[in-house]
């Protein structure tokens, strides 16, 4: 079993964001020492955490990422992640042609007058 700040190191989630992740139910310690409080992790910990970080990564939501974590056999997490592809995916053409009207605006030559 580990502790949180070893824990934290071997995840890359913060003690605080593990804390938080605790209180919602994301993710849970395996034992609490009754005595000092410690709370520990353990490899099975370890595997959510590493999936937690990546659906952090890929923009998923805290109730996205509760829906995840409480289907335990991961069903839905390839087409999950699929939608959430497809929907950055998007974004990602938005925001290119929003690139593509500011170059159309900077050749109209509008705003020139403006240095002067």
């Amino acid at each position: 079993m580990y502790k949180v700040s070893e824990f934290s190191k071997m995840t890359g989630l913060s003690k605080e964001t593990l804390r938080y992740y605790a209180d919602i139910g994301l993710l849970e310690p395996v034992y609490i020492d009754p005595n000092n409080k410690y709370r520990y992790y353990d490899n099975g910990s370890y595997l959510v955490a590493r999936l937690l970080v990546y659906l952090r990564r890929f923009n998923f939501s805290i109730q996205e990422m509760m829906r995840v974590v409480n289907d335990e056999s991961f069903e839905n997490l390839e087409g999950l992640i699929r939608e959430k592809k497809k929907a950055l995916e998007e974004e990602v053409a938005r925001l290119q042609e929003i690139i593509e009207d500011m170059d159309d605006f900077f050749e109209l030559g509008i705003g020139e007058d403006m240095d002067d």
